[in-house]
């Protein structure tokens, strides 16, 4: 599966080997408060949603969750992948970094990256991106990356409106 970087991060395909990490991101208060409690509370309960929810689309799609290390120190930092989320037309894209990781750009840097292979490696013309209302940094950043605020929307198994960002490509 193909890794990419950029010039301060390596972004690989997530794998069993990260679940550690997983754990302690997907635990995070910001994590719960604008993404949502996915009941990982054990390394058993990180290798399985790594194995049952990142996995089979990285095999079925050749993109999906990759794990942001700084090269500087093989730190790391947070995730930025591409997904095939129920509800949302095309393909979503998605961030979220360690506390101590964030406003120092590599968000940005990685997704950035990643919209960028999306595009020209898999062939993507439309990027959706969803967000809570109350997440003003996540709608920062997507509108520094192009996209452009749609419509409110809800998704599958949840109530929470949802803020549908959308990047077009001018192919």
């Amino acid at each position: 599966m193909k890794h990419f970087e950029t010039d301060r991060l390596l972004l690989n395909p997530s794998t069993i080997d990260d679940a550690a990490f997983y754990l302690m991101l997907l635990n995070c208060p910001k994590w719960l408060q604008n993404i949502g409690d996915r009941n990982v509370k054990s390394i058993e309960d990180a290798e399985r949603y790594i194995t049952e929810r990142m996995i089979p689309q990285l095999e079925r799609l050749g993109y999906s969750n990759y794990t942001v290390i700084r090269k500087s120190d093989n730190v790391k930092l947070g995730c930025c992948g591409l997904y095939d989320r129920d509800g949302i037309e095309g393909v979503d894209i998605g961030f979220a970094f360690l506390p101590e990781y964030e406003g120092k750009g590599y968000a940005y840097e990685s997704a950035l990256k990643i919209k960028e292979v999306g595009i020209a490696e898999f062939g993507i013309q439309k990027i959706s991106a969803i967000t809570i209302q109350e997440n003003k940094s996540s709608q920062k950043l997507l509108e520094k990356l192009g996209f452009s605020f749609i419509k409110i929307i809800n998704i599958p198994n949840d109530d929470e409106d949802l803020m549908l960002y959308e990047y077009q490509t001018n192919v």
